[in-house]
């Protein structure tokens, strides 16, 4: 089970072992290639010397953060606003389950309770949450009853619609063309 993404096998090993790391993906996972998002985890562990833990990131000097994002090649497109969402989804892990990311998921009574955990992160929108949900249990093996209706459309089988659903090149693919065509829909819509 677990991610196996185009990126580094280091990268994608770290995702697979290390609950935050996998959730700081998803956390960075907007306006970039989602293989740099992904990656990106891996990228702040070299720089730190070791996999951070929560506790550890929402401690850190804020600007010693923001430096180690924006070092080049930057951990994101943004990488102040992002040093800081990274910290706020930190502290509010901190704040809830102990600082345990695991803990966001490990005794979710359903998917509804699920995705309302996932929901209340900093910078967690419906569409984010609903992914990462998708990704836990199509993945990752977290399955709580009811958790394919939480993730809607993501969390359909053979549907090739976000990051829950690439295990390869092929479905990568797949999953581009259809970001691509809802694009397309919705700059449609708006030159309506």
């Amino acid at each position: 089970m677990g991610m196996s993404l185009p990126i580094a096998p280091e990268a994608n090993e770290l995702l697979n072992r290390d609950p935050l790391s996998l959730l700081l993906g998803m956390v960075l996972d907007q306006q970039i290639p989602l293989e740099k998002a992904f990656s990106s985890p891996w990228v702040l562990a070299q720089r730190l010397g070791h996999a951070p833990t929560a506790e550890e990131l929402a401690e850190f000097d804020p600007d010693e953060l923001i430096a180690i994002f924006a070092k080049p090649p930057a951990l994101h497109r943004f990488p102040k606003a992002m040093a800081v969402r990274v910290q706020e989804v930190c502290r509010a892990l901190v704040g809830a389950y102990d600082g345990e990311a695991a803990g966001l998921w490990r005794d979710a009574a359903d998917g509804k309770e699920l995705l309302k955990r996932v929901a209340a992160l900093p910078g967690f929108g419906k569409q984010k949450s609903q992914i990462f949900v998708a990704l836990l249990g199509k993945q990752y093996g977290v399955q709580p009853p009811g958790w394919r209706e939480a993730a809607g459309g993501y969390g359909e089988v053979d549907s090739f619609k976000s990051v829950a659903d690439i295990v390869d090149g092929e479905s990568l693919t797949k999953v581009r063309a259809y970001k691509k065509q809802m694009k397309a829909a919705a700059k449609a819509a708006a030159d309506g």
